[in-house]
């Protein structure tokens, strides 16, 4: 395991030195303080002119520009995104090796090919975690200290929820998982397309072309598209807002966790078993 750990701590450092690993960063620190920035400035007079269509329904008080409700809407706007973000490090970890001709000198080490994948894509999820909690910070905690705390008025699919205030934190913990589950999709998939190409920028283009077709294919309501839907990880990558209804649709979301989950499985495990016969002698 020696050996697993070293090669696991040099994917570190490599993806800490590289310049790219420190783009998301800036992204997210940048889209986070623009919306929050800009919902400061207009918010209230945006929300104004939602509400006045309730108010023959209810009567809306309170704070409802909160720090929970910029969360919401920071977080449906930079999950779609993120995965670009992540793939745009983790597409070419190993296709970038081999074009370059590095990966020669890591397999000369006592470690099998798989403990290399494993630690690659390993290293992948660590950069994934911490774009999270970058995402986290701002989008969660920034927002609180800007807005405050309140009860979440949250648009979904069956219509307007309230969440209150107190029975909120967990689902955030269980959203930012859920998040993390989905984005480790795209890590997988990066890694297995890196190990099959060679190219260090096919692998990037095609884990983001794919990502924009099955997103496209998830935003149309049609009776062939309906057939594959619930295949795709994209359609499972928003199951995250379901924390937010209520009733609590516990059966879907675990489904959909389920569904990520073979995902993952599947793209490492076709990682794995091409690299352990890829020739990477030409």
């Amino acid at each position: 395991m020696k050996e697993f750990f070293a090669i696991l701590k040099n994917e570190l450092i490599k993806t800490i030195r590289r310049p790219r690993s420190y783009i998301g960063f800036a992204v997210i620190s940048f889209i986070c303080l623009m919306l929050q920035g800009a919902f400061y400035q207009d918010g209230r007079e945006l929300l104004t002119t939602v509400t006045a269509q309730f108010d023959n329904i209810f009567n809306v008080q309170g704070n409802i520009l909160n720090g929970n409700l910029i969360c919401f809407i920071v977080l449906q706007t930079l999950i779609v995104q993120m995965p670009l973000l992540v793939a745009f490090v983790t597409g070419d970890q190993i296709s970038g090796e081999t074009a370059s001709g590095s990966i020669r000198f890591l397999l000369t080490t006592p470690a099998s090919r798989t403990k290399i994948v494993v630690a690659k894509w390993l290293s992948g999820l660590v950069y994934t975690l911490l774009l999270l909690l970058v995402l986290g910070i701002f989008a969660l905690f920034v927002s609180r200290a800007i807005f405050g705390v309140g009860d979440l008025m949250a648009m979904n699919s069956e219509g307007l929820t309230i969440i209150r205030a107190d029975d909120i934190n967990w689902r955030w913990g269980y959203a930012f998982l859920i998040a993390f589950l989905s984005l480790s999709v795209v890590a997988s998939l990066s890694t297995m397309l890196s190990c099959i190409m060679d190219n260090s920028i096919t692998p990037i283009v095609t884990v983001m072309a794919t990502i924009i077709i099955f997103t496209i294919i998830g935003m149309f309501d049609m009776k062939s598209f309906d057939v594959i839907k619930p295949f795709l990880f994209t359609t499972h990558m928003i199951s995250w807002r379901s924390l937010f209804e209520d009733p609590l649709p516990v059966h879907d979301i675990l489904t959909s966790c389920a569904i990520l989950f073979l995902h993952v499985v599947i793209f490492l495990g076709v990682a794995i078993f091409y690299f352990k016969r890829k020739d990477i002698t030409n």
